[in-house]
């Protein structure tokens, strides 16, 4: 018997505890926020009502508001309700830690000490490895799924879940979730934590393929974009039709034909924001731009007194953390020069260059949108 089913998850999910840390986790970096602070004017009420919907089974999620992104490409974002988020929350701190076990190593988006800066250093280690230091001739098939979020069939997903979860309470407020979609058969609203947590519950059926029956030995994933590398060309002509064939056949998603291609290790290729080459990275002009953009916001934010000095720091701080894995020194130099220069030297450039202390969550410059 899986220990799981020792366990009284929805007594977990319910507990006021639970919610009280899933209140926080929801609120965090948005405590200044008019919808926290009015939630939080009758907090535990609040809660205990949200505990009551659960218990009495007719908790309803609040409608979504969509708004469109184009940062650099067009998206469609899905923003649940603050206290739906609580419960997105709830339900991922009882049923993630389940997954979390059979998620292989090398799956890096949105996981406790994983995400694009150690799957950047995982790739660079992998191509080091299949070209033997770059002394012999390596290839990578660089991929992704077609419209992924929009196309996860629900009913393969649910039943995925159902491998581990056998409490149908647990699966009706998954269903809720889901259904508040409005597609009720296929796609999951991006921006939510809970399409977030079940992508990867989704592709870890990929992951469990190319690893467990495929035997490759070079294979990461962030999202729905993975690379393997080999030696071989041929090897990996083959592993993109048995993956694409794998995909159609096992969970009704498909290749993107034209953004999934083999290529010869050391050509230009893009990979999470950076342009790879086999020596040397650098950032995409297009994310270069945005971080300009982004800055040139939070400076107005902080002018009017929205944010602190801090808020813009770790911003600074974080996207340092990610722009020095590329070609970027001078770029860096000039900016922290400058940066120092408009905010009054409150802080020294030697400071920054140091980076301050451990470095927090990076929460731009990431190639998902992550609302939680």
């Amino acid at each position: 018997m899986d220990k799981t089913n020792c366990r009284d998850l929805w007594a977990e999910l319910c507990s006021y505890d639970n919610l009280v840390l899933a209140y926080k986790k929801a609120r965090k970096h948005k405590t200044t926020k008019e919808y926290v602070l009015e939630f939080e004017k009758e907090l535990e009420n609040n809660l205990l009502t949200l505990r009551s919907e659960l218990l009495l089974h007719c908790y309803q999620p609040r409608p979504l508001v969509h708004f469109i992104i184009r940062d650099p490409k067009t998206r469609k974002i899905s923003k649940s309700t603050f206290r739906d988020r609580i419960v997105h929350h709830a339900l991922c701190s009882v049923i993630e830690p389940i997954f979390e076990k059979s998620f292989i190593y090398d799956s890096y988006a949105n996981r406790i000490g994983k995400g694009t800066l150690k799957a950047i250093n995982r790739f660079d280690f992998f191509k080091r490895k299949s070209s033997k230091n770059n002394t012999v001739n390596s290839y990578i098939l660089k991929a992704d799924i077609k419209k992924y979020f929009d196309n996860v069939d629900l009913s393969v997903l649910l039943s995925i879940l159902r491998e581990k979860i056998d409490d149908r309470r647990i699966v009706w407020l998954i269903k809720k979730i889901l259904n508040n979609y409005g597609h009720m058969i296929k796609g999951m609203p991006l921006g939510n934590l809970t399409s977030q947590f079940f992508a990867n519950v989704y592709l870890n059926k990929l992951d469990g393929f190319v690893k467990h029956k495929l035997k490759v030995k070079y294979y990461l994933r962030y999202v729905d974009d993975f690379i393997i590398l080999d030696s071989d060309k041929e090897k990996l002509v083959n592993y993109k039709l048995l993956i694409d064939e794998f995909l159609k056949s096992k969970l009704s998603i498909q290749l993107h034909e034209d953004k999934s291609k083999i290529y010869c290790l050391g050509d230009s290729m893009v990979f999470l924001g950076f342009r790879v080459f086999y020596y040397h990275k650098l950032l995409k002009k297009s994310n270069l731009n945005r971080f300009k953009k982004n800055f040139l916001f939070l400076k107005k934010r902080y002018i009017r007194k929205e944010i602190d000095y801090e808020f813009i720091y770790n911003f600074i701080e974080g996207w340092v953390a990610y722009a020095k894995n590329a070609s970027t020194y001078k770029f860096r130099q000039k900016f922290l020069k400058d940066f120092e220069g408009r905010f009054n030297g409150e802080i020294s450039a030697k400071e920054i260059n140091a980076y301050g202390k451990i470095m927090r969550k990076i929460i731009f410059l990431q190639t998902q949108v992550i609302i939680s």
